[in-house]
C-alpha cells in the first residue's frame, strides 16, 4: 500500500484532489478525559474558569475550523457542520467527547472530527488542570466515516 502523502520519490506533498468529484461527506470521533469522580463533579457544577463544558464545545467548533493551520497537508475545507456532544460518565469517571463534522467537498473530514475532539479533551483538562494535573486524555478515534472514494468506515 501507498501512502497518499507522499510522491514517488518520498518526497511530503498535499493530495491532488482537483480531479475528485464534490461529494457529501461526514466523519464522527470520539475520545475521552479520565478524572476522579470529585473533578468530574466540579466540570459539571462549574469550575473557578466557567462553565467547561460549553468552553470545551466551542474549542472543538474552533479546532475543527483550523484544522488544516495545524495539520500541514490538510486541504482547508468548507464544513457545513460541526456539532459536539460531551457526556459526563461517572463510570470512567470523566466526560466523553464526540465530534460531528460534514462537508460537501472533494476529501473527507476525518481530521477535522479527530482535532475537534483533541481540542476539547486539551480544553476540558486545561479548564480543570487546578484540580486534578493527573487526568488522562484518551481514545482519541475516528468511529465513522461516509463519503469518498475509499466508502464507509466503521470502527469494530
Amino acid at each position: 500500500m501507498s501512502l497518499t502523502h507522499f510522491d514517488a520519490a518520498g518526497q511530503a506533498h498535499m493530495v491532488d484532489v482537483s480531479e475528485k468529484p464534490t461529494t457529501s461527506r461526514e466523519a464522527i470521533a470520539e475520545g475521552c478525559v479520565i478524572m476522579s469522580p470529585e473533578t468530574l463533579a466540579l466540570a459539571q457544577g462549574g469550575a473557578a474558569k466557567g462553565d467547561v463544558m460549553g468552553v470545551a464545545r466551542l474549542a472543538g467548533i474552533m479546532g475543527a475550523k483550523r484544522t488544516a493551520d495545524l495539520i500541514p497537508l490538510c486541504h482547508p475545507l468548507p464544513i457545513t457542520k460541526v456539532a459536539l456532544d460531551l457526556l459526563p460518565d461517572a463510570e470512567l469517571p470523566g466526560i466523553r467527547v464526540t465530534a460531528t463534522v460534514r462537508t460537501s467537498g472533494q476529501t473527507g473530514v476525518e481530521m477535522e472530527a479527530l482535532t475537534a475532539v483533541s481540542t476539547a479533551c486539551l480544553t476540558i483538562y486545561d479548564m480543570l488542570k487546578a484540580a486534578e494535573k493527573g487526568m488522562r486524555i484518551e481514545g482519541i478515534r475516528l468511529l465513522r466515516k461516509s463519503g469518498g472514494k475509499s466508502g464507509d468506515y466503521e470502527a469494530k
